[in-house]
């Protein structure tokens, strides 16, 4: 095995003179590799003035593994942006197709709202991977889906009391949080009442935040939502008297729960980077059926929920299938999806997209490769 080791600058070379100590051991002890040093960040400035000389990539690209160390310093800051030790790892991460471990440096929001006017415009704009359904490319929105995070619905929707069967539901107030109208819980509700030859006319819809929706049933605020499975924990540790009326899946077994997607124009321009952002996604999802013990305490800090409620939910999620570990999309799923929203009138008849204009199959299986190829985790291969 051939490791090229570029040091960096700064405290780079510091660290990753003790990781190079320990290859060596292990070379003694019979591991067959062999190392190579290249400038790189402000070293690679200031041997040659490029944070990521020709020579550097050269060796990066011909080796089997990369050691990359920390760049970067107010040395550097007066510098142009393309000189400057960072771009020597967007650089190589952009040539190498990695990140984080791949070179990537992501943040996280949180859209209120769902697929909100704000999420929408994001990713049309290439400048976030949000939730995006059928609906919205049906709609006309220029995005495709690039990764199927959960291809199965994980809620059970949750009643209050007095309601035993949907069609208690006459007259009843309903959540539409998480987009009001057109929403996810809007049309959940609406799937329900349908089962009982109900329609929206038929209960009251009330909107509020999402972090409304398990309080608002529990103050009795509404009637019916659909609730995450700790939620759901939740829910009947505090009101015991709840009724969980359908698990969602049950009731749409093929509907396309949350797919991950970004702009066509994105995809176009930077297609490595979002692949490679699948990828590490997909690999923690992975982590997830493989090592609970890991995860639980870093989804609990994340999501301000009790240890016991997340285990609860990460034992239902896992047991069900509802997250992806490979891809995330079947053609038979999101070709239901679509009949389904031109069923209920969510996108015109005449105007259903087709699979392949909403999802980028490629760039997900490319995704899939780039993560160690596809696998089966239980009975989980989507």
């Amino acid at each position: 095995m051939k490791i090229a080791v570029l040091a960096g600058d700064g405290i780079g070379p510091e660290i990753v003179a003790q990781a190079t100590k320990v290859l060596r051991v292990l070379a003694k002890e019979g591991l067959k590799i062999e190392m190579e040093e290249a400038p790189f960040g402000g070293a690679g400035f200031d041997a040659s003035g490029d944070p990521l000389p020709a020579a550097s990539l050269k060796l990066a690209k011909e080796a089997d593994a990369v050691l990359c160390g920390a760049v970067g310093g107010p040395k550097y800051d007066a510098l142009p942006r393309a000189q400057r030790p960072e771009q020597g790892i967007l650089r190589i991460r952009k040539e190498l197709g990695l990140f984080a471990k791949r070179c990537i440096d992501a943040n996280i929001v949180q859209f209120e709202g769902g697929q909100s006017a704000t999420s929408a415009a994001a990713a049309v704009q290439g400048t976030a991977i949000v939730s995006v359904s059928d609906v919205a490319i049906g709609r006309g929105m220029k995005v495709q889906q690039i990764w199927g995070l959960a291809p199965r619905m994980p809620q059970a929707y949750m009643v209050s009391p007095d309601v035993k069967k949907a069609a208690d539901l006459k007259g009843k107030r309903l959540s539409a949080t998480g987009g009001g109208v057109g929403g996810f819980n809007w049309r959940m509700g609406r799937e329900v009442l349908r089962t009982a030859n109900l329609s929206v006319d038929d209960a009251q819809f009330v909107s509020a935040a999402t972090a409304g929706r398990l309080p608002g049933l529990i103050a009795g605020q509404v009637d019916g939502v659909a609730l995450h499975p700790e939620d759901v924990y939740l829910a009947k540790k505090q009101k015991p008297t709840l009724n969980q009326l359908v698990q969602l899946v049950d009731l749409m077994p093929l509907y396309m729960f949350n797919a991950y997607g970004a702009s066509t124009e994105w995809i176009g321009r930077d297609r490595a980077l979002l692949r490679d952002t699948v990828a590490a996604m997909i690999e923690a999802n992975r982590t997830m059926y493989r090592d609970k013990d890991k995860v639980v305490p870093i989804i609990a800090k994340a999501t301000e929920k009790p240890k016991e409620a997340v285990e609860y939910a990460l034992d239902i999620l896992t047991k069900n299938c509802i997250w992806s570990v490979n891809e995330g999309f079947s053609k038979e799923r999101t070709l239901w999806s679509i009949d389904n929203s031109a069923e209920t009138g969510d996108i015109e008849k005449d105007k259903k997209p087709g699979f392949d204009q909403v999802v980028a199959m490629s760039l997900a299986t490319e995704a899939v490769e780039l993560a160690g190829g596809r696998v089966k985790i239980g009975n989980c291969t989507e």
